[in-house]
């Protein structure tokens, strides 16, 4: 059994905002999988079953602070290993625009991670990360995070909430090295356009074309 939980905080206040792109990818889950909202104790879940593997997804009606009050007991009811558990989460750490599995290590300052690991004893679990960047010059970091999303980004942040979703059935069905290797590289910013190349000299120009005449010349002697 596993459990994909997405981070995020209750009331239409902070549906759209930066620090609940985690219930974004739940609720693109739940619609792929035609499932529906079931309440817990401080949470709501559905679940399905991937291959021969029964997924919980768990959504916490907490603040993002508390969510190890959400997620905690429903560990200890089902009796999973952290291993079992991937948390979708935000993450300053990274630009807009880029996905990552992680493994274990420190919160990161993110609160929601914070509580879950205080609340297993432990980090060692796997998280999906989805770059919301770090705020600009001016912005407070908690007024960022739980700031909306801008025009411009509603059409990356649809695609990248997308992959997030396809990432996190895969982790589901097939565990996290292979969810690494297939959306580690995921990176959704737009590329800088190649420079373009100086336009040749003319004397430069005129030694290429002969270049190209004495070359063919050679290949094809009836072309003298």
């Amino acid at each position: 059994m596993k459990l994909v939980v997405g981070l995020g905080n209750p009331t239409l206040q902070y549906a759209q905002t930066r620090h609940n792109v985690g219930w974004l990818v739940l609720e693109a889950l739940r619609h792929k999988l035609g499932r529906s909202w079931q309440k817990v104790l401080k949470g709501e879940t559905f679940e399905t079953r991937i291959g021969t593997e029964k997924v919980i997804f768990l959504k916490p009606l907490t603040y993002m602070n508390l969510s190890g009050e959400a997620v905690g007991p429903l560990m200890r009811f089902y009796k999973l290993e952290p291993s079992d558990l991937l948390v979708v989460q935000d993450d300053l750490d990274s630009p807009f625009g880029l996905l990552r599995f992680k493994h274990g290590g420190r919160s990161g300052g993110q609160n929601g991670v914070g509580s879950i690991a205080d609340h297993l004893g432990t980090d060692s679990f796997s998280r999906l990360k989805l770059g919301i960047s770090r705020p600009p010059p001016g912005w407070k970091v908690v007024d960022w995070v739980l700031s909306k999303w801008h025009g411009d980004e509603n059409a990356m942040l649809e695609e990248l909430v997308t992959l997030a979703r396809d990432a996190a059935l895969l982790w589901a069905e097939k565990g996290l090295l292979e969810g690494q290797a297939k959306f580690n590289s995921t990176d959704l910013r737009p590329k800088p356009p190649a420079p373009e190349k100086p336009p040749l000299e003319q004397p430069a120009l005129e030694s290429l074309k002969t270049e190209i005449r004495l070359e063919t010349a050679a290949q094809d002697p009836q072309a003298q």
